[in-house]
This record gives structure tokens, sequence and C-alpha cells, in this order.
């Protein structure tokens, strides 16, 4: 596991890391469409690479998050299966995940927030070369039939379509945040496993601090988290721990008061909530990066967010990707009658999942 603070900064290799790599370049001519694009933590990794993004975004907050820090424009829009968008070699996005979420109802295709069909309709009509979606890993799991529903469809299109249930411990974010990568392409696509960090790298700087907005837990609240812990049968309390990476954070563990909140243990014993700088920093948004809105919106987007770095990685093979001249033909392509696991060499790991 990487770790180390730089004599010269006093700051972590990985907070050095996000605010030195993650930021936009200019540096290709790839176009690249953002659907459901959030606050940009997708694009933000993309743009980091020289990608030019446009992003597509129902929320206000969100989508001003997005034009706040990135170059690519971002048009608020509720998306349709025939909304107009303009055309790019890479659609990249994340349609909404409720449907399939584990705390969720898992009501998949008969959800109304269901963007898998607008997200097909988008790739059927644009055709571009490559293009990859986000989702949650219960897309595997109690969506299992729907999602082979939804490869199929995708295969229909005349793409070799790969998928990986990954940890984005393993692609240099602190956190342990497992999630669904679906690939489709004609050609070969690899993602190799990068180094891992912990809370402690992310946040060395930051530790004990209590600024005034500052949100410590009640005793009351302090008996409620051990009852539940009692209950949940935790080995030890759910605390930020920081030889370790970070629990996944979510809207509902960042932004609520919850038996499972995202919490920090002091030295003088008390408990307090995480900051909004600490969760950005555990999601691997740059220390320059700026969420727009009130205080529920903004940890609403940093919970919902793609994690920039795992971005940058996935960003940098499309990069390779496009680049190649390896590329399939219709029959050969046709041979690949099942969905393919990508080449990702896995690791398993002993920390404790959200």
């Amino acid at each position: 596991m990487a770790s180390g603070v730089s004599t010269i900064t006093g700051m972590s290799d990985y907070i050095c890391r996000i605010n030195t790599l993650l930021y936009p370049k200019k540096t290709t001519h790839f176009q690249v469409v953002d659907l459901f694009a959030g606050c940009g933590g997708l694009a933000l990794g993309f743009e980091a690479q020289g990608f030019l993004t446009h992003g597509y975004e129902a929320d206000a907050n969100a989508c001003a998050t997005y034009e706040k820090n990135l170059v690519g424009e971002c048009t608020k829009i509720f998306l349709e299966k025939d909304t107009e968008i303009e055309p790019a070699p890479v659609v990249i996005g994340g349609p909404p995940c409720q449907p399939f979420s584990v705390i969720g109802n898992q009501l998949g295709l008969k959800d109304s927030r269901d963007g898998f069909p607008v997200f097909i309709s988008m790739i059927e009509r644009i055709k571009p070369e490559i293009w990859l979606f986000e989702n949650v890993r219960g897309l595997l799991y109690q969506s299992k039939g729907y999602f082979e529903e939804i490869i199929q469809a995708f295969k229909a299109l005349g793409y070799i379509v790969e998928y990986q249930l990954i940890n984005a411990i393993n692609y240099g974010v602190p956190q342990n945040r497992e999630r669904v990568i679906v690939v489709g392409h004609r050609g070969e696509f690899r993602l190799p496993l990068k180094e891992r960090f912990t809370a402690g790298d992310a946040l060395v700087d930051m530790l004990y601090l209590t600024p005034p907005e500052s949100k410590f837990l009640t005793p009351n609240m302090d008996r409620y988290i051990a009852r539940y812990e009692k209950a949940s049968y935790c080995v030890r309390p759910r605390d930020l721990h920081l030889t370790e990476p970070a629990r996944t954070l979510t809207c509902r563990n960042l932004a609520g008061a919850t038996s499972d909140m995202q919490r920090i243990l002091l030295p003088d014993g008390r408990r307090r909530r995480l900051l909004l700088r600490e969760a950005a920093r555990l999601q691997s948004f740059p220390d320059n990066f700026e969420f727009c809105g009130g205080e529920t919106s903004r940890f609403n987007q940093i919970g919902n967010a793609v994690p920039p770095m795992l971005a940058y990685y996935l960003a940098g093979s499309v990069y390779e990707y496009l680049t190649s001249t390896k590329r399939y033909i219709h029959s050969e392509i046709a041979s690949h009658s099942l969905p393919n696991q990508l080449y990702l060499p896995l690791k398993t790991h002993q920390y404790e999942l959200a």
C-alpha cells in the first residue's frame, strides 16, 4: 500500500497526487459526451487526461459545480431517449442507480428513475468508438436479469461489452467503494491496477480539526450508534480508521445524522461528522475543486460522484484504446457471444465494506 509524507510540503503522497494530476488539460482532440454527469467527478478524470467533455445533467447545483471546475460545458437538462446531443467518439456516464442500489428499492426497469433506456438510445444514435458507464454493485446481484438485458442490448449495437466489479481502493482512492464498470468497444481494453492509499493518507493535514462548522455527535447519538452497531454485530466502532481506507461514502452517510454516518473520533473522546473537504479528499477531489449549492446538495454531489482518481485511470485506458490500431471486424465481434470480464487482475482485501 502506497503511503508516505513529503518532507518538502508536509503533505502525503496522496494529497500531492490528486492536487497535481487532477486538473483539466487540453492535450488531445478527443471529445467526450458525459451523460448523467453529476458534479463532474468522471469528467474531471477525463479532462485531466486531456479530453474535452460536455456534460448533461438535470440537477442545477451539480451542473453549476461542473461548469465552475471543468473546461467543458454542462447542459442542464432532464435526459430522455430522444434528447438531441452532440456526437463524440467517447460516451461516458453514470445512469441513475437508485433502481439497483443495495439500499434502494431495486425495482430496475419498473423504476421511473432508470437511466439505461436513455443511455442505450444515445449509444445507438451517436455510435461512439468506445463508451463506458459506472454503476452500483447491486446491478450484478439483485438486478442480474435486467443487467443481462442491458448487456445484450449493447451487444446488439455491434460492440464487445466487458464488465467488472472493481473496488476504487485499487485505483488510488482511499475508500472501499465497489462499483460496476461496463465498457463497450471494438478492440482491446485494459485497466491495470494502481496503488492503494488509506484514510490517513488523505486527511493527514486535516485530522482532529474542529472548525466552526463542525457537527459533533451528542451523547444520545453515541448511545444510538452503539445500539445499532451491537445489533449489526460490528466488531469495532465504524469510525474512520486512519490506517485503512474509508467506508463507502454515500449521500446518506455524509449528509444525514444516521446510524452509519461518517465520523472521526477526536483525541478528547468526542466524535464529529466528516467535514465537506474531508469527504471530498476521500473521494479524491483535489483541494481546489469547489462545490455549488447548500450543504446537503454539496454532500450529495460528493456521495454520488465517480472518484476522479478512478476516472483518471479509466480515461488513460480509453486514450490508449483510441490511439491503438487493434480493431475487430463485425464477424469477430459477433463471436463474443457472452459478456466478457474486463482484463483486471483481482486482489482480495481484508477491509470492511459499507
